[in-house]
């Protein structure tokens, strides 16, 4: 709780001023209303019972003056508090997305979509109802109690005591409700959670889910985790609609007493009806705080919840830390790569290593091609190059300063990736292709689109490069994306660029003229190839053959022919026996 409480004590701090106005506003709120009982009773005492119609008639119109002032000020600090909410849920899902930007693989691998979409849009969100209810009615509430509680003594203590008690056992009731609902709060957002990811994994999958004729399968799927979601909010749900009943019985048993023991008191003469109808109106009032008190408490346990699955997400530490700006590779082009003993396992399980005792070491120009079985660790290894992991064990250096002593942001300014999924935004053609080097020119744009063999069809559309690619790319071919993809990271001109199985959706005849244009344009920069076909690295210089983790062979196309049987045996079944290339 102290760390949630810091987050928004923190995120609150630019809102200072507005948040001391907007409780400057409630007190002269509560001033005003707690002044109406008491003009209420100068009517009756003064007024009515003594036939004064003058009293009546001036005190009656100031009640009036200070309802409209009343309600002027309670607009006012809606308004403020409403600017204040808002900024802190602007602010904290700026702060939220921030941190993702600065998570690694490694943390993106210990939460899925639908997690991280739940925490930046619905926790926030609730965290930022906490703060709202916090500013107007955590202030409003118990002011409006102390003040209640204050004048109802000071208007009649012999019936305050009867009430004292009552008050006590409601605040009690909601002290007891608020610490029970919040581990609920928790499990409905991890419900939630759920919810979303079938959701997500639903519309990212739906080409696949009609082509296998699953629909009825993912709808089941949807459906227990929609139940799920639903039977946590009933329970939720049924446990505080148990509290609003119970508080309103105090608060009636409470009236009914005082009705009881006041009318005992004014008929014995001690207690006048003007006194009597100025306390059961304050009595009145204490239940306004006690309902803002059920709201603040279901928004205390929501938010508490929320805010602790946000505050998880915040803490967490990037598994990949920037290290000594010094080290930087600006101004440097990237020449030799070397991995010395590396290995790596995914959340350092060493129970099960993906690579193990890896030994590597390229030299500008080359193009080095990494070949294997599914699993064999393939992508893996080329995304220490950029540090995307850090190894388990070992170590991996470029230009002999080992990555973890480099600084981040110049290496991967100087390395073009393109991932197995090729992943496009909502925009431009145009601005796709530049994403990584936003300042390139419309002929370097083209140029790279060229080498990637999309140049032609990108100018046979209706506009060209301003065409607007839909939302995944949908608009597209898998070939399509994926030479796209190519394109823009050859607009980076990188000294390294990293092909992960980049042309698996193309034929092999573009496949090839992809592979000697990007060698021309790669000209003494060095090449990594991830590759299922063997065509597409029989002209490697160097070929890595990966085998459960291990190099099983390296070397070129002839030399591992002669050497390597598991790369003989690949090139055999996929082209033929007898073929010499």
């Amino acid at each position: 709780m102290k760390r949630i409480l810091k987050t928004l004590w923190e995120t609150l701090k630019p809102y200072k001023k507005l948040t001391i106005l907007t409780l400057v506003l409630i007190v002269a709120q509560i001033g005003a209303d707690l002044a109406i009982p008491r003009l209420i009773q100068q009517i009756i005492d003064q007024g009515v019972r003594q036939g004064n119609l003058t009293i009546v008639l001036q005190t009656s119109g100031l009640m009036l003056g200070l309802s409209a002032i009343s309600c002027a000020l309670a607009v006012a600090s809606s308004l403020t508090s409403v600017r204040v909410s808002e900024g802190v849920g602007r602010d904290l899902r700026k702060q939220f997305f921030m941190k993702i930007q600065g998570f690694s693989y490694g943390n993106l691998d210990n939460y899925s979509t639908g997690q991280l979409m739940v925490r930046i849009s619905s926790d926030v969100s609730a965290m930022q109802r906490l703060v709202h209810m916090a500013v107007r009615m955590g202030a409003k509430g118990p002011l409006m109690m102390v003040g209640s509680v204050v004048m109802m003594f000071l208007t009649a203590p012999q019936l305050a005591i009867w009430v004292v008690p009552v008050m006590l056992l409601a605040m009690g009731v909601v002290v007891y409700f608020s610490l029970r609902m919040e581990p609920a709060f928790r499990a409905v957002q991890e419900k939630l959670d759920r919810l979303n990811t079938v959701l997500q994994e639903n519309i990212a999958g739906a080409e696949l889910i009609k082509s296998f004729d699953r629909a009825d399968f993912e709808e089941a799927r949807f459906g227990k985790s929609n139940q799920a979601f639903t039977t946590s909010s009933v329970r939720v749900m049924q446990f505080m609609a148990a509290m609003d009943p119970f508080l309103t019985f105090a608060v009636n048993l409470a009236i009914v007493l005082i009705i009881w023991v006041g009318g005992l008191e004014s008929i014995g003469g001690n207690l006048s009806t003007g006194k009597l109808v100025a306390f059961v109106n304050y009595m009145l009032a204490t239940q306004v705080p006690l309902i803002f008190m059920i709201n603040l408490s279901n928004n205390w346990a929501n938010g508490m919840a929320s805010g602790k699955r946000v505050c998880d997400a915040l803490d967490e530490q990037p598994k990949i830390v920037q290290a000594d700006p010094s080290q930087s590779f600006s101004g440097r082009n990237l020449d030799a790569c070397t991995m010395e003993n590396v290995s790596f396992a995914y959340h350092d399980n060493l129970a099960t290593k993906v690579l193990e005792d890896i030994n590597l070491e390229t030299a500008p120009g080359q193009i080095v091609a990494i070949l294997g079985a599914t699993g064999a660790g393939k992508s893996t290894l080329v995304n220490l190059i950029p540090r995307f992991y850090d190894p388990t064990s070992g170590q991996v250096a470029v230009n002999g300063i080992d990555l973890r002593q480099a600084d981040l942001s110049s290496l991967q300014a100087r390395i073009g990736v393109v991932p197995q999924e090729s992943i496009l935004f909502s925009g431009s053609i145009r601005d796709n292709l530049r994403y990584g080097r936003p300042s390139a020119t419309d002929a370097e744009v083209e140029q790279a689109a060229k080498a990637a063999q999309i140049h032609a069809f990108i100018q046979s559309l209706p506009q060209g490069y301003d065409t607007y690619i839909e939302e995944r790319g949908v608009n597209l071919s898998g070939g399509q994306k994926q030479r796209m993809s190519i394109a823009r990271a050859l607009v980076v001109k990188p000294d390294y660029l990293i092909l992960d199985d980049s042309t698996s959706a193309v034929d092999v005849e573009t496949e090839a003229n992809i592979q000697d244009a990007i060698r021309q344009m790669m000209r003494g920069k060095t090449i990594f190839m991830v590759a299922q076909r063997i065509s597409t690295v029989l002209n490697a210089d160097k070929i890595l053959v990966l085998d459960q983790g291990k190099i099983a062979a390296e070397g070129n196309h002839k030399t591992l022919m002669a050497t390597s049987r598991i790369y003989r045996e690949i090139f055999e079944s996929q082209l033929g026996n007898g073929v010499d290339l």
